[in-house]
């Protein structure tokens, strides 16, 4: 590993975001991804978005474990950007000074997407987003991108296993989905539609990336785009 990937070093001090559709399987390529990066021998801070700090986390309980039909969608834009606002200043700065690669489960690009499937405007967001995280914009954008029906079946299952294992009655949190999962599929349609238009107009780089492979092959592809990126930045 150490030396087919010995230009990764490059990469040190970069912020690099996973994001797309819910079941698009960030969470499991986010930890295979932080071990193989570990292995080429980087320090590497995973985080997530919203959460992530004390703050953080109180306002990811009120955005995704409650029912949003109340709220507007100006007021879950600003939740999380203060969310985000929170995490950049207490985890994703420090640890980039340090040198560090930081891989962060969702950032501004989710909010492109959610939100503005919700109603909000793609520019306001944009605007609300410099504010809230400065210059502290990601090096790159991996969206991972799977048809609606996939990632909902993948989440179907996740949530069998976790009742399986912990016993949780169909009937408890919305038979398991967090708020923004429990939207019609008309929704979640245009928010796959909203993360595939960003390259290109969103204000950082930003990649499509086909998760429906298994997530090996996935994090394998990610690597080998990564090693490009840390040869250029010697060149």
């Amino acid at each position: 590993m150490a030396d087919r990937y010995t230009e990764m070093h490059n990469l040190a001090g970069k912020l690099l975001v996973l994001d797309g559709p819910d079941g698009s399987g960030k969470t499991t390529v986010q930890r295979q991804l932080a071990e193989q990066l570990r292995a080429a021998g980087l320090t590497v801070t995973l985080c997530k978005d919203p959460g992530g700090t004390v703050v953080g986390d109180r306002i990811r309980s009120v955005l995704l474990d409650h029912d949003l039909a109340r709220m507007s969608v100006q007021c879950e834009t600003l939740l999380f950007m203060a969310s985000r606002a929170q995490l950049v200043r207490e985890v994703v700065r420090p640890a980039l000074a340090q040198g560090h690669i930081v891989l962060c489960d969702r950032f501004v690009s989710s909010t492109c997407a959610y939100q503005v499937a919700a109603g909000d405007d793609f520019a306001t967001i944009v605007e609300l987003a410099r504010y809230a995280v400065g210059r502290t914009w990601p090096d790159m954008t991996f969206i991972l991108d799977v048809p609606v029906e996939v990632g909902f079946t993948r989440i179907g299952k996740r949530i069998t296993a976790r009742r399986e294992t912990q016993l949780v009655e169909a009937s408890e949190a919305g038979a398991g989905f967090d708020a923004m999962e429990r939207r019609p599929s008309s929704f979640h349609a245009a928010v796959r539609a909203n993360f595939l238009a960003l390259p290109g107009r969103y204000p950082a780089p930003v990649e499509i990336v086909d998760a429906t492979p298994p997530a090996e092959a996935i994090v394998e592809g990610i690597m080998t785009r990564l090693l490009h990126m840390a040869t250029d930045m010697k060149s």
